[in-house]
């Protein structure tokens, strides 16, 4: 798999799930090129290197949610087994634990991409700041334009009827 090809696979292969950028055991082992359960029993040999803020097992929920917003194709997917998610720490810790050139190769392609991200998001942030801005400036303008419409409307509504004077001698 060519550098462009492994970038493109990784960038497809991470996800949002509890407010973090994760990817899934089956998707690493499918970039690894090692067997899924291979993968999870040398984490769980050095499971001390992975702290819950590295990874995490999903919960039933989860699986159903992405499986409904068709992130996984089916629950068969993952052969009846909740998958782990590892954050960007947990699979930089994942090239201490797998040995191999293509681990090396993955982690650079998935360490990039994770940068790549972050790039991006904050050039969201950073527009959506700017269109923030805008939108308050224009609130402002809508203001000023609905008033210069009342006064339109004012100068278009016809004159009040003047008061006519009674004529003769008035009893007050």
């Amino acid at each position: 798999m060519n550098e462009i090809a492994l970038q493109d696979s990784v960038e497809k292969t991470i996800f949002l799930l509890r407010g973090l950028r994760v990817m899934l055991d089956k998707d690493l082992a499918r970039l690894y090129e090692v067997d899924p359960r291979a993968l999870r029993q040398q984490v769980k040999r050095n499971i001390e290197r992975f702290p819950g803020d590295f990874m995490f097992q999903l919960s039933r929920e989860e699986l159903d949610f992405m499986v409904s917003q068709n992130v996984t194709p089916s629950r068969k997917r993952f052969g009846g087994y909740l998958p782990y998610a590892f954050t960007e720490q947990g699979v930089a810790m994942l090239s201490g634990v797998l040995h191999s050139k293509r681990a090396v190769q993955v982690n650079i392609a998935i360490m990039r991409a994770f940068v790549k991200l972050r790039n991006i998001l904050g050039a969201h942030k950073e527009l959506a700041y700017k269109l923030k801005e805008l939108e308050d400036r224009i609130e402002k303008h809508d203001t000023e334009i609905q008033s210069i419409f009342d006064a339109i409307r004012q100068l278009m509504a016809p004159p009040p009827e003047p008061l006519k004077k009674r004529i003769g001698f008035h009893a007050d």
